[in-house]
Protein backbone atom coordinates (compact mmCIF):
# COMPACT_ATOMS: atom_id res chain seq x y z
CA UNK A 1 0.00 0.00 0.00
CA UNK A 2 1.49 2.96 -1.07
CA UNK A 3 0.50 6.04 1.45
CA UNK A 4 1.53 9.58 0.58
CA UNK A 5 1.64 12.45 2.65
CA UNK A 6 0.25 15.70 1.88
CA UNK A 7 0.86 19.35 2.58
CA UNK A 8 -1.60 19.49 5.58
CA UNK A 9 0.06 17.71 8.53
CA UNK A 10 -1.22 13.99 9.29
CA UNK A 11 -3.38 14.65 5.59
CA UNK A 12 -2.54 11.23 3.73
CA UNK A 13 -3.83 10.23 -0.05
CA UNK A 14 -3.67 6.60 0.21
CA UNK A 15 -2.99 4.36 -3.10
CA UNK A 16 -5.43 1.18 -3.81
CA UNK A 17 -5.27 -1.91 -1.92
CA UNK A 18 -3.91 -4.68 -4.71
CA UNK A 19 -6.91 -5.74 -6.86
CA UNK A 20 -6.43 -9.72 -7.34
CA UNK A 21 -8.31 -10.72 -10.83
CA UNK A 22 -9.98 -13.22 -12.54
CA UNK A 23 -12.41 -14.20 -15.07
CA UNK A 24 -15.07 -12.95 -12.53
CA UNK A 25 -13.76 -9.36 -11.75
CA UNK A 26 -11.31 -8.39 -9.21
CA UNK A 27 -11.14 -8.98 -4.98
CA UNK A 28 -9.64 -6.40 -2.89
CA UNK A 29 -8.87 -6.10 1.16
CA UNK A 30 -10.55 -2.31 1.34
CA UNK A 31 -9.52 -1.67 4.89
CA UNK A 32 -7.10 -4.00 6.81
CA UNK A 33 -6.09 -2.61 10.38
CA UNK A 34 -2.61 -5.02 10.46
CA UNK A 35 -2.13 -3.30 6.60
CA UNK A 36 -3.10 0.43 7.96
CA UNK A 37 -0.85 -0.26 11.52
CA UNK A 38 2.01 -1.25 9.18
CA UNK A 39 2.55 2.63 7.61
CA UNK A 40 1.43 4.21 10.77
CA UNK A 41 -2.43 4.83 10.66
CA UNK A 42 -3.22 4.32 14.28
CA UNK A 43 -7.40 5.49 14.41
CA UNK A 44 -9.42 3.25 15.74
CA UNK A 45 -12.57 3.29 13.15
CA UNK A 46 -16.10 3.34 14.63
CA UNK A 47 -18.30 4.09 12.29
CA UNK A 48 -19.05 3.54 8.52
CA UNK A 49 -21.01 6.37 6.61
CA UNK A 50 -22.04 6.41 2.82
CA UNK A 51 -23.09 8.80 0.96
CA UNK A 52 -24.96 8.54 -2.20
CA UNK A 53 -25.35 11.32 -4.89
CA UNK A 54 -27.65 11.28 -7.38
CA UNK A 55 -26.02 14.32 -9.96
CA UNK A 56 -22.72 15.22 -11.21
CA UNK A 57 -21.87 19.16 -9.76
CA UNK A 58 -23.38 18.52 -6.21
CA UNK A 59 -21.04 19.36 -3.43
CA UNK A 60 -21.07 18.17 0.26
CA UNK A 61 -19.03 20.31 2.42
CA UNK A 62 -16.88 21.47 4.05
CA UNK A 63 -18.15 19.53 7.35
CA UNK A 64 -16.21 18.39 10.62
CA UNK A 65 -17.35 17.80 14.22
CA UNK A 66 -16.13 20.10 16.84
CA UNK A 67 -14.17 19.20 19.90
CA UNK A 68 -14.91 16.95 22.07
CA UNK A 69 -16.74 15.03 19.08
CA UNK A 70 -14.04 15.85 16.16
CA UNK A 71 -13.34 13.34 13.62
CA UNK A 72 -10.56 11.93 11.24
CA UNK A 73 -12.32 10.78 8.31
CA UNK A 74 -11.01 7.96 5.64
CA UNK A 75 -13.01 8.69 2.30
CA UNK A 76 -12.70 6.53 -0.60
CA UNK A 77 -16.00 6.36 -3.61
CA UNK A 78 -17.43 2.74 -4.44
CA UNK A 79 -19.39 4.17 -7.37
CA UNK A 80 -18.20 7.09 -9.35
CA UNK A 81 -15.98 10.02 -8.91
CA UNK A 82 -15.25 12.70 -6.82
CA UNK A 83 -12.74 15.86 -6.29
CA UNK A 84 -12.18 15.28 -2.52
CA UNK A 85 -10.57 18.33 -0.69
CA UNK A 86 -9.62 18.49 2.81
CA UNK A 87 -9.06 22.31 4.40
CA UNK A 88 -6.48 22.71 7.70
CA UNK A 89 -8.16 24.68 10.52
CA UNK A 90 -5.69 23.87 13.23
CA UNK A 91 -5.04 27.76 14.33
CA UNK A 92 -1.03 28.15 14.60
CA UNK A 93 -0.81 24.79 11.98
CA UNK A 94 2.04 26.13 9.29
CA UNK A 95 -0.84 25.09 6.64
CA UNK A 96 -3.56 26.94 8.38
CA UNK A 97 -6.20 27.63 5.85
CA UNK A 98 -4.59 25.62 3.30
CA UNK A 99 -5.87 22.51 1.33
CA UNK A 100 -5.08 19.71 -0.23
CA UNK A 101 -7.13 17.75 -2.91
CA UNK A 102 -7.00 14.63 -5.07
CA UNK A 103 -9.96 12.96 -7.51
CA UNK A 104 -11.17 9.61 -5.69
CA UNK A 105 -12.69 7.17 -8.02
CA UNK A 106 -14.38 3.72 -7.94
CA UNK A 107 -11.88 3.25 -10.92
CA UNK A 108 -8.62 4.35 -9.49
CA UNK A 109 -9.61 3.03 -5.82
CA UNK A 110 -7.50 5.86 -4.02
CA UNK A 111 -8.32 6.85 -0.45
CA UNK A 112 -8.06 10.57 1.42
CA UNK A 113 -7.40 10.34 5.46
CA UNK A 114 -8.44 13.84 6.70
CA UNK A 115 -7.13 14.21 10.27
CA UNK A 116 -9.51 15.88 13.27
CA UNK A 117 -8.73 19.71 12.92
CA UNK A 118 -9.68 19.77 9.15
CA UNK A 119 -12.57 19.92 7.26
CA UNK A 120 -13.39 17.82 4.51
CA UNK A 121 -15.35 18.50 1.37
CA UNK A 122 -16.53 17.01 -2.04
CA UNK A 123 -17.71 17.42 -5.45
CA UNK A 124 -19.28 14.50 -7.37
CA UNK A 125 -17.48 14.47 -11.06
CA UNK A 126 -20.13 11.50 -12.24
CA UNK A 127 -23.51 11.27 -11.98
CA UNK A 128 -24.41 8.10 -9.61
CA UNK A 129 -21.78 8.42 -7.00
CA UNK A 130 -21.02 6.90 -3.97
CA UNK A 131 -18.53 7.41 -1.23
CA UNK A 132 -18.14 5.68 1.95
CA UNK A 133 -16.69 7.22 5.09
CA UNK A 134 -15.01 5.65 7.65
CA UNK A 135 -14.61 8.25 11.07
CA UNK A 136 -13.34 7.50 14.66
CA UNK A 137 -15.71 9.72 16.13
CA UNK A 138 -19.91 9.14 16.07
CA UNK A 139 -21.43 11.75 14.58
CA UNK A 140 -22.84 14.35 17.38
CA UNK A 141 -25.43 16.78 16.00
CA UNK A 142 -24.53 19.53 18.63
CA UNK A 143 -20.83 19.52 17.38
CA UNK A 144 -21.84 19.48 13.76
CA UNK A 145 -19.98 22.45 11.62
CA UNK A 146 -19.69 23.31 8.58
CA UNK A 147 -16.57 25.70 7.11
CA UNK A 148 -18.07 27.54 3.72
CA UNK A 149 -16.97 25.40 0.35
CA UNK A 150 -16.66 28.48 -1.92
CA UNK A 151 -14.70 30.54 0.28
CA UNK A 152 -12.22 32.96 -2.06
CA UNK A 153 -9.83 32.69 1.40
CA UNK A 154 -9.47 29.02 0.69
CA UNK A 155 -8.01 29.70 -3.36
CA UNK A 156 -9.94 25.78 -4.32
CA UNK A 157 -10.37 25.50 -8.02
CA UNK A 158 -13.40 23.33 -7.79
CA UNK A 159 -13.93 22.41 -11.03
CA UNK A 160 -16.29 24.27 -13.49
CA UNK A 161 -19.58 21.87 -12.42
CA UNK A 162 -19.36 22.87 -8.74
CA UNK A 163 -22.29 24.08 -6.81
CA UNK A 164 -25.06 22.31 -9.12
CA UNK A 165 -26.43 21.51 -6.15
CA UNK A 166 -25.50 22.72 -2.27
CA UNK A 167 -27.51 22.00 0.72
CA UNK A 168 -28.70 25.16 2.42
CA UNK A 169 -26.58 24.69 5.47
CA UNK A 170 -23.51 24.46 3.23
CA UNK A 171 -24.66 27.53 1.43
CA UNK A 172 -24.32 29.76 4.30
CA UNK A 173 -21.53 28.17 6.52
CA UNK A 174 -19.48 30.62 8.24
CA UNK A 175 -16.27 32.24 6.28
CA UNK A 176 -12.72 30.71 7.25
CA UNK A 177 -12.14 34.29 8.54
CA UNK A 178 -16.13 34.31 10.68
CA UNK A 179 -15.01 30.46 12.21
CA UNK A 180 -14.71 30.12 15.70
CA UNK A 181 -11.35 28.65 16.65
CA UNK A 182 -11.93 24.88 17.27
CA UNK A 183 -8.90 23.06 17.00
CA UNK A 184 -5.42 24.94 18.37
CA UNK A 185 -2.03 23.36 16.65
CA UNK A 186 -0.48 20.79 18.71
CA UNK A 187 2.56 20.76 16.60
CA UNK A 188 1.98 16.53 15.91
Amino acid sequence: MQVTDLEIPGCWLIGAPARHRDARGWFSEHWSRRTFESVGQGHTWVQDNLAWTEKAGTVRGLHFQSPPSAQAKLVSVLRGAVLDVVVDIRRGSPTYGRHVRAELSAENGLMMLAPRGTAHGLVTLKDDTLVMYKVDGFFDLANDRTLRWNDPALGIDWPGVAGTLVSDKDAVAPLLAELPAYFEWDGA
